[in-house]
């Protein structure tokens, strides 16, 4: 059902794409989703467990989705107009480069999220971005940036807030506090294979 879901939006975006070839956005749009799709088969592997993107095997995404993206980002650019879109789809951009080519680009990723998140206020781009300040500058950085659930409500329930808080708190070598943030991200979660994945972090922060 997810796959159908998937190719009937791609369907539809790349429709508006096409109806909409000077809008920068509608391209982003479409690269954006070409990029999260590209990888669907590497994110479980033959055991249906989830693979964390950095672990991924990169021979199993979809290099033609992945060159479309690619050259759609490009048209966007040439149009003189950033927006969100755009910006999503070029973090995606950056992670993929720095996965083929196993070289470090936290830099240029922070500077995307930097953009983002002065466009869109996210809570979801700080988290992210706080990820990203950690890889820069350290562990203890990227907690200090990270949002605060007290600040924002949202976040209580968003289990990829707490799964970054315990990454963060474990790099910091904070244990006790690490493990209770993997408690409640473990607790939020629905997938049983994040859940697993979620699971085995909490036990190697514990060891």
């Amino acid at each position: 059902m997810r796959r159908e879901l998937t190719s009937e939006a791609l369907f539809l975006a790349r429709l508006v794409a096409e109806m909409l070839p000077q809008e920068p956005e509608a391209l982003g749009l479409l690269a954006l989703m070409l990029h999260a799709e590209a990888r669907r088969r590497a994110r479980r592997n033959e055991r249906g467990e989830y693979v964390a993107l950095g672990s991924q095997d990169s021979s199993l995404w979809d290099a033609q989705m992945i060159r479309e993206a690619e050259a759609l980002l490009v048209r966007a650019s040439e149009l003189g107009a950033i927006g969100r879109y755009q910006l999503e789809a070029a973090v995606q951009s950056a992670h993929v480069a720095r996965c083929r080519t196993r070289r470090a680009n936290w830099a240029a990723v922070l500077e995307i999220y930097d953009a983002l998140l002065a466009i869109t206020g996210s809570p979801v781009v700080a988290v992210n971005r706080a990820l990203a300040v950690a890889e820069v500058r350290g562990a203890e950085a990227g907690l200090a940036v990270l949002p605060d659930p007290g600040t924002d409500a949202r976040l209580a329930e968003y289990q990829p807030y707490w799964a970054a808080r315990a990454e963060l708190l474990a790099r910091a070598g904070a244990v006790a506090d690490a493990r209770h943030a993997y408690d409640v991200a473990i607790g939020l979660e629905r997938d049983p294979a994040i859940r697993s994945f979620l699971e085995e972090r909490r036990a190697a922060v514990a060891e």
